[in-house]
């Protein structure tokens, strides 16, 4: 009974805006349901979802891509351009400087990976999504974590990074440490768009990818 009152509560919160704060909605997956299931169904209801006003001017949702068993999560702040045209996470020039890291740097294939962002709609004209485009989407990703429980996430710069620590502290001062996310290890480092612009930033994100090989047993390129 309790349930299905906060499920008309959050009905009802799509269309009058949210005044209260609903517990987190915990994934509890039947026996015979996978881990691709029960993402299809979060990305049924994200599909659904009219929370904040991203969606009004979305061409696409980016709910995220990859393997549902993945040992390493990459997640980022939002969709850019590409990405809400596409409706897929890193598919622009940070993408492919993604796609290179994963692949050139880890040794891994892309779909070996899962990539999701904070923010499941591209704010207008690339800005960060607000403090509070963030609080209504944050559950869809949550859920997503709680059904594919990683053994690490990536935090792709500050956004990604202090939403899911819970700090203001900066991305230079987090990057380089293992943190945690409910259990999860969570490793900071600079956005792929970021180093874009700032080519002398790579060799600090691939320290930090290496920390994360060397906590999997990945092994490091020769």
């Amino acid at each position: 009974m309790n349930e299905r009152i906060v499920e008309i509560l959050r009905e009802e919160e799509r269309w009058t805006g949210r005044f209260i704060i609903f517990p987190r909605r915990m994934v509890a997956m039947p026996e015979d349901t996978s881990k691709k299931q029960a993402l299809e169904k979060i990305r049924e209801r994200l599909e659904n979802c009219r929370c904040c006003p991203l969606c009004e001017e979305a061409t696409n949702i980016v709910f995220g891509e990859g393997n549902p068993d993945a040992e390493v999560m990459f997640i980022g702040e939002a969709p850019g351009a590409m990405e809400d045209k596409t409706g897929r996470p890193f598919v622009g020039p940070a993408g492919r400087l993604l796609t290179d890291i994963i692949e050139k740097g880890m040794g891994l294939k892309r779909e070996d990976v899962y990539i999701a962002n904070i923010a499941k709609c591209r704010p207008p004209g690339n800005r960060a999504p607000f403090p509070e485009e963030i609080r209504q989407c944050i559950g869809f990703l949550e859920e997503q974590i709680d059904v594919i429980r990683p053994k690490v996430i990536i935090a792709l710069g500050k956004i990604a990074a202090q939403t899911l620590l819970d700090t203001d502290a900066s991305i230079t001062a987090l990057r380089g440490n293992f943190h945690e996310y409910r259990g999860i290890k969570v490793m900071p480092t600079f956005h792929p768009s970021y180093l874009l612009h700032n080519q002398a930033k790579k060799r600090d994100v691939w320290e930090d990818i290496k920390k994360v090989m060397q906590y999997l047993d990945i092994p490091l390129p020769k």
